[in-house]
């Protein structure tokens, strides 16, 4: 018997092992976490062989890329706002962010923020998807010792969040209506600030 109580074994014709193994991941990563739900463990839960994971998805992070439903990777843009060097990154990181949110793709992102936290599965794996897919690839380069970068993470966090909130959910204005640039001007430097600057 699996962890879930499903029988091993062969499964019906025309099951869909894709959605199994989703639902599975969704389960262990939200119980877990991602360093502890292991390839094995979930497709022991989904009554598969640890080889359809890679089949299906490539490997144990696309496979949790997959199972949050994100329509596209932050650490992506994250990453190619070269976090590594200090001066404007705040300004960098916005002004790539906005036009993805403005995307088709942001607004399916902005879905997910929002159904995500109707999902009892759902505020886990998107902490965790926050932490590991979009703030991870700052916090590894930002000053000070390993709780100094945890608290910048989470403060970076609550100005992202808040921008999303208010621009995109709440479409609060006039910040909703204004042009990319002016945004960038008015919130990149408290975003600098939590990034790089004192926080006493």
């Amino acid at each position: 018997m699996t962890a879930s109580g499903a029988r091993r074994g062969r499964r019906a014709a025309g099951h869909d092992t894709r959605a199994l193994i989703l639902a599975a991941a969704r389960r262990r990563f939200a119980a877990d976490g991602f360093d502890g739900a292991t390839v094995r463990a979930i497709a022991a839960e989904a009554g598969v062989d640890p080889a359809m994971i890679n089949h299906h998805f490539g490997g144990k992070e696309p496979l949790f890329i997959a199972s949050v439903e994100a329509p596209f990777d932050p650490a992506q843009y994250v990453r190619s706002v070269r976090p590594e060097v200090a001066d404007g990154l705040a300004a960098r990181l916005l002004s790539t962010l906005l036009p993805v949110w403005d995307s088709p793709a942001g607004a399916a992102a902005v879905g997910l923020f929002r159904s995500g936290l109707h999902r009892d599965w759902g505020v886990s794996l998107l902490r965790q998807f926050i932490q590991r897919r979009a703030l991870t690839p700052i916090v590894e380069h930002l000053p000070g010792d390993d709780d100094e970068r945890a608290l910048r993470a989470s403060l970076v966090a609550s100005q992202i969040a808040g921008l999303l909130l208010t621009r995109y959910v709440i479409k609060l204005e006039p910040i909703a209506s204004m042009r990319h640039e002016q945004v960038v001007a008015l919130i990149a430097p408290n975003l600098q600030r939590y990034l790089t600057g004192p926080l006493t």
